[in-house]
C-alpha cells in the first residue's frame, strides 16, 4: 500500500523533490560509512574526516581520500539513481538534493542535482582558491599542491565546514517550495541536511521515506514510510506511475 500511496501523491503533487544520503549507494558498491565495515569503521571520522585534520596532516588524510577516489570510480549508477533521473525526465522530480560527493546522480541522468556536500571531481587549493580538474593532478606527490605551493583539498564539505551558502540556499528553497519529499538512503542524523524534511513538512509537504531500517527522522515527520532498499522500492514506484498514465 506504501508503494501506492507515494506513487500517488507523486502524481499528485507540483513541485517535488528528493534527499538522497549514502544508503542509495549501497547497491552500487559503496559502503554506508557508518555501517559495519563502512569507512568510518577503519577510519575514525574526527581523525581523518574532520577539516583541522586534513589542514594538521594533510598526507595522513589524503591517504584516505585516495581510498575513497578508488572506492568511487569503480561504482556505477544503481537502479534507485535511474528511477529518480527517470522520474526527472517525466516531469514528476524538479530536483535531487544529494549529500553524496559520488556524482552518481548525474551519471545516470539527472540534471537538476544540488550537491549538499560538494563533490568529488575537482581540488581546489586552500591558498589562491585555484581550482584544478583531478586528471590534471600527480598524485605521485602527497599531498598535491597548487603551482603557488598550497595544499590542494576535494571540493567536499570536511567536518567541522560549514555547508556552502548557494547550495545551502538551493536545498532550502527545494525544501521549502516542495509539496513532496522522497527521503531516501539517509539516517537522519546528519545536521544540517536532516532538517530539510522538516522544512519541507513545516511548509506542508509530503514526506516519503524509503529505508529498509529505522531512521532519526521522528514519526511525526513522516508521512510514508517504506521499508525496502532504495532500487526496488523505486521501481516499483515507476511501475505503478506508469502504470495509472497509460490508463
Amino acid at each position: 500500500m506504501s508503494i501506492e500511496e507515494a506513487a500517488r501523491a507523486i502524481l499528485k503533487s507540483k513541485r517535488s523533490v528528493a534527499l538522497t544520503g549514502a544508503g542509495i549507494s549501497v547497491e552500487s558498491g559503496i559502503p554506508d560509512f557508518r555501517s559495519p565495515g563502512g569507512l568510518w569503521s577503519k577510519y575514525d571520522p574526527l581523525e581523518y574526516g574532520h577539516i583541522g585534520s586534513f589542514r594538521a596532516n594533510p598526507e595522513k588524510v589524503w591517504k584516505m581520500l585516495l581510498e575513497i577516489d578508488e572506492l568511487l570510480e569503480k561504482a556505477r549508477p544503481n537502479k534507485a539513481h535511474e528511477v529518480l533521473a527517470i522520474l526527472e525526465q517525466k516531469g514528476l522530480l524538479d530536483a535531487v538534493i544529494t549529500q553524496n560527493i559520488d556524482n552518481l546522480h548525474q551519471r545516470a541522468g539527472s540534471q537538476n542535482v544540488i550537491e549538499y556536500h560538494g563533490h568529488n571531481r575537482t581540488l581546489r587549493c586552500e591558498t589562491c582558491g585555484r581550482i584544478y580538474p583531478k586528471s590534471d593532478i600527480d598524485f605521485s606527490r602527497i599531498p598535491p599542491l597548487c603551482e603557488c605551493g598550497g595544499l590542494l583539498r576535494p571540493e567536499f564539505v570536511f567536518f567541522g565546514e560549514a555547508i556552502p551558502t548557494r547550495e545551502r540556499h538551493s536545498a532550502e528553497t527545494a525544501a521549502m517550495d516542495c509539496d513532496v519529499m522522497l527521503v531516501i538512503g539517509t539516517s537522519g542524523s546528519v545536521a544540517p541536511a536532516n532538517y530539510l524534511p522538516h522544512i519541507a513538512k513545516h511548509h506542508g509537504a509530503t514526506i516519503i521515506e524509503i529505508n529498509p531500517s529505522e531512521t532519526e527522522l521522528p514519526k511525526n515527520v513522516l508521512d510514508i514510510i517504506i521499508r525496502e532498499k532504495a532500487g526496488s522500492a523505486l521501481e516499483k514506484i515507476l511501475e505503478f506511475i506508469e502504470t495509472e498514465t497509460e490508463k
